[in-house]
């Protein structure tokens, strides 16, 4: 997404005035025109990437439960790796704090690059210790750790998103309520592998 949608909206966002290297302002709708459909392929794009990841991760799972560890472990190497080619291939990001938009589903998210790597690293660090060791029954409070953890995340990931949509640029992260959702993760997680 990064590469190709914006050497594409080059042109807008010339005649918008906005450079060809940021990613903020996003366009607007209406100032997409043409490239209206191309933002439409990038939706499904990235729904498919995730039914991809999913099915990866199933593919590599010896039983029903570690499923999620090899999904982890999916989702969380094809981040890092995609920001790693990107790096070297375009030199992008500039820094880890260099702002990106994440995702398009169901609204924009963006993050400084720092956050999704973290999560990323989570991942692959949660689904690599998942696989190695046949997941235990785990119980209410170490899901309910988990599925708190990663709907902060989320949060944190759109936090800002209707500024972002009217044309903002990003406003800063909310490293607090990020950090929050990390760290209940990996408390639910590290109590799911010590059942």
């Amino acid at each position: 997404m990064v590469v190709y949608l914006r050497t594409l909206s080059e042109p807008i966002r010339s005649a918008a005035g906005y450079g060809r290297e940021q990613l903020f302002p996003l366009l607007s709708i209406r100032q997409t025109g043409s490239l209206l459909t191309i933002v439409k392929i990038e939706l499904a794009r990235e729904f498919a990437t995730l039914v991809m990841l999913a099915a990866a991760g199933l593919a590599g799972a010896v039983n029903r439960r570690n499923w999620l560890a090899g999904f982890s472990l999916a989702f969380g190497v094809w981040d890092l790796a995609f920001y790693g080619w990107l790096k070297v291939l375009i030199d992008w990001p500039a820094s880890l704090m260099t702002w990106d938009i994440l995702f398009l589903l169901p609204v924009p998210w963006t993050a400084p690059v720092l956050a999704p790597a973290i999560v990323a690293l989570s991942l692959v660090v949660g689904g690599i210790i998942g696989l190695r060791r046949d997941p235990p029954r785990v119980g209410r409070l170490p899901w309910i750790l988990l599925v708190a953890g990663g709907v902060i995340i989320f949060t944190s990931f759109i936090w800002d998103w209707r500024y972002i949509v009217a044309g903002g640029m990003p406003r800063g992260f909310p490293w607090a309520i990020f950090a929050v959702g990390e760290i209940a993760g990996v408390i639910g997680f590290a109590r799911a592998i010590r059942a």
